[in-house]
């Protein structure tokens, strides 16, 4: 028995996996952080730097399946799929504030638990948008961007499998329904003083 051949191929073997689980923390941090700027600017408005930044995001994110192609194990660890429902988490938020066609899973390159939960957690994103959008008055865009993190929950909630396949889903299904029905009582309490104050307005015309 060669034991120092052994031993020289199991440590090659560990020491590339290492590298490549070293290399893939570095990018999964940088994807996140990216998205979550790439958020930011949309909330800000700044569409320009949202485009550059989803950009950079694509970019990490093709990255990290590349360099973990021949590493399945690294691939399929925690912190992969956490980037990767931050990204899609973003490029969720990008394409339904701004009217855009909603990526799908194939287009972003990320595994269908990471979409889903990302889908989940962009609700939480929708109502920062939406509660934005009833201090401006605009009641009907807010509706419309309800009707999505409706959409949303329905599509979530229709996976019921165990959490070991979907990653956990359950929760984020169950934490966008409570995010909706907040956002629900809230534009419609923002719906009905509108139009009190529109009866209010209306009628002080006619007393004039």
């Amino acid at each position: 028995m060669d034991w120092e051949a052994l031993r020289s191929r199991i440590r090659a073997d560990f020491e590339a996996k290492n590298n490549t689980r070293e290399a893939v923390l570095k990018l999964c941090r940088s994807l996140v952080q990216t998205s979550s700027y790439l958020i930011r600017a949309v909330h800000r408005g700044e569409r320009e730097e949202a485009e550059k930044l989803m950009e950079q995001a694509r970019d990490l994110s093709r990255e990290i399946t590349h360099i973990t192609a021949d590493h399945p194990e690294v691939y399929t660890a925690g912190f992969v799929h956490d980037a990767q429902k931050e990204y899609a988490e973003a490029r969720a938020t990008f394409a339904l504030i701004y009217g855009d066609t909603l990526p799908l899973p194939e287009e972003l390159e990320v595994e269908y638990p990471a979409y889903l939960n990302g889908l989940g957690e962009a609700v939480g994103e929708l109502r920062r948008a939406i509660l934005d959008l009833i201090r401006e008055g605009h009641l009907e865009r807010s509706d419309e961007l309800l009707s999505f993190m409706d959409d949303i929950y329905y599509l979530l909630v229709s996976f019921d499998y165990p959490d070991a396949i979907t990653g956990n889903l359950r929760r984020t299904t169950d934490m966008a329904r409570g995010v909706i029905e907040r956002t629900r009582g809230d534009l419609t309490t923002a719906i009905r003083q509108s139009k009190l104050r529109q009866a209010i307005s209306d009628l002080e015309r006619r007393l004039q």
